[in-house]
């Protein structure tokens, strides 16, 4: 039981983590650069649908055990420590009232599978149909 009782204190830390960098991304004080990699990881890793579906043997898994995380680490690095403890706390008090969805990351992943689909539909017509 130990070791269940620390994956559910670690994802609830990567929990706080990941809505503090959301946060970040839209403070004032954080450099353009920073809040464009927080941005975006921030909205994927609140974004109800992935862009690798976890149905997807072993791949479907990868960006939520690896990418995420890492992504997570780099953005914390370059978000100033001030700003980082500021958007904590508020992470913490916002995690009590109910996690945010980002739905605009979602609609963009949408597009990316909508638009890879029918990139896939003109290559089998194409491939199969012309002559």
């Amino acid at each position: 039981m130990p070791l269940l009782s620390r994956l559910k204190q670690r994802a609830r830390h990567l929990k706080t983590e990941t809505l503090a960098l959301w946060l970040a991304a839209r403070h004032p004080g954080t450099p353009w650069y920073a809040k464009l990699l927080v941005a975006g990881i921030a909205a994927y890793a609140l974004s109800p649908i992935d862009l690798i579906p976890d149905f997807v043997p072993v791949l479907g898994y990868v960006d939520d055990l690896i990418l995420i995380p890492l992504g997570i680490v780099l953005a914390i690095r370059m978000v100033p420590p001030p700003i980082l403890e500021e958007c904590r706390a508020r992470a913490q008090k916002l995690i009590a009232n109910g996690r945010p969805v980002s739905r605009i990351a979602a609609a963009v992943i949408v597009a990316v599978w909508i638009a890879s689909g029918a990139l896939c539909a003109v290559w089998a017509y194409r491939t199969w149909f012309s002559s």
